[in-house]
């Protein structure tokens, strides 16, 4: 299953989503299954390691990744099998992208997978606030990494 994240930048939210549904996959022995990657919807960032801020965060969590921000390209639906949109915004902008049909029914908004989300809910951007902020996102997208992994690792559900 090849999955990519996709937010604005491509340094907190998506970069983030990626890593730890990779390390999630890991503990759970199915990473083998799993190819992931993320990207922004802009060129902001491209070359750039993901945020410190969000690093720093999830380094307080026990939790280290690293990476270089891209910018998502339309040939990445179909290189994926599932798009997850870490908001609205972002999802309308690979609705645009996408073809209808096929690729428009690979995307998804993360918190669709947040067991204390509800539907159309986003993962905030902390870009421009504090830390806490940035905790705050840590967690929505911690529990919606699990969300996921238990969707897709359940014989019952489909994404």
């Amino acid at each position: 299953m090849r999955i990519i994240f996709v937010c604005q930048g491509n340094i907190i939210r998506s970069p983030l989503a990626e890593n730890m549904f990779r390390y999630l996959a890991r503990e759970r022995g199915v990473g083998e299954k799993y190819q992931l990657d993320s990207a922004g919807t802009s060129a902001y960032h491209v070359g750039e390691p993901p945020d410190h801020r969000m690093r720093q965060v999830a380094d307080n969590n026990g939790f280290e990744y690293t990476g270089r921000a891209k910018q998502f390209r339309v040939e990445d639906f179909d290189q994926f099998e599932l798009v997850i949109a870490m908001d609205k915004a972002n999802q309308r902008y690979l609705e645009m992208k996408s073809l209808p049909g096929e690729q428009r029914s690979k995307i998804h908004l993360m918190r669709e997978y947040d067991p204390e989300g509800k539907p159309g809910l986003d993962v905030p951007d902390p870009y421009y606030g504090g830390l806490d902020g940035f905790e705050v996102t840590f967690e929505i997208v911690k529990r919606s990494c699990q969300g996921l992994m238990e969707a897709l690792e359940s014989e019952t559900s489909t994404p």
